[in-house]
């Protein structure tokens, strides 16, 4: 006989601050346990253009309906995302702008497995027992510096061009985004931030931060100690706490 597995669930928080020296939020957050979806979205643009484009982004991720399969839920993602960067190409035109556009990390449930979407340097990670890794690999000029060996992870985020990212929402005529499946293990942590907080504070302190028992705690535990390090940058934050399932 086989023993039936206990079906996932999970809970989520989140928390965003504007930091300690920008006088707007430009980045936005989706935080919807009911669709098992969730995202961040950090934007870039002039004239409050990067809170516009934040917004779009997970406004579009947030009309989706509720998912069955997984890899409809994907390329539904990736559809509404591609609508997004045509429209931020188009406001940049008509606002004379560079560029509009926004990063994006975001991830999908359902069942007992997970697809993460991103472009940029917004992040996902993954706390499974004491272990945290970083999921997602960084679409920047630094992020590719530290893959071929030519600058150590350590020093990436103090590196004078730590914030020139190579893809993003908005950003070029074909939007390009990395995708992940991932599967759930009962006890999973996953944290989706902006650089606000990687830029501030260590992985050593985001996973003792992260593994705090009660994930709206920890979400704000986050942010603040991103805020106390100086926060040169907004901060965002999303915890997904998975529980039941297979323990691993």
């Amino acid at each position: 006989m086989s023993a039936s597995v206990p079906r996932l669930a999970w809970t989520s928080a989140s928390a965003t601050d504007a930091g300690r020296v920008r006088a707007l939020n430009e980045d936005s957050l989706l935080d919807r346990a009911d669709l098992g979806l969730w995202a961040v979205a950090d934007g870039m643009g002039g004239h409050k253009a990067g809170d516009l484009a934040s917004r779009l982004v997970v406004e579009a991720l947030g009309a989706v309906p509720e998912p069955s399969f997984l890899g409809r839920a994907v390329t539904d993602l990736r559809r509404r995302l591609d609508a997004v960067n045509q429209r931020l190409l188009t406001e940049a035109r008509l606002r004379g702008e560079g560029i509009i556009g926004s990063t994006v990390a975001t991830l999908q449930a359902v069942g007992g497995h997970c697809a993460l979407l991103w472009a940029g340097d917004s992040r996902i990670y993954r706390l499974r027992g004491a272990e945290l890794r970083q999921l997602t690999r960084d679409h920047s000029h630094v992020g590719e510096l530290v893959e071929q060996g030519l600058l150590a992870r350590k020093d990436a985020e103090r590196h004078p061009a730590a914030n020139v990212i190579t893809r993003a929402v908005g950003a070029d005529a074909r939007l390009v985004l990395d995708t992940q499946i991932q599967e759930l293990c009962g006890g999973d942590r996953f944290l989706l931030c902006t650089d606000g907080l990687t830029r501030e504070v260590s992985d050593e302190e985001i996973a003792g931060l992260l593994a705090q028992g009660d994930i709206t705690a920890a979400a704000e535990a986050l942010v603040r100690r991103a805020c106390d390090q100086g926060a040169r940058d907004n901060v965002t934050v999303v915890i997904v706490a998975f529980t039941g399932g297979a323990a691993d």
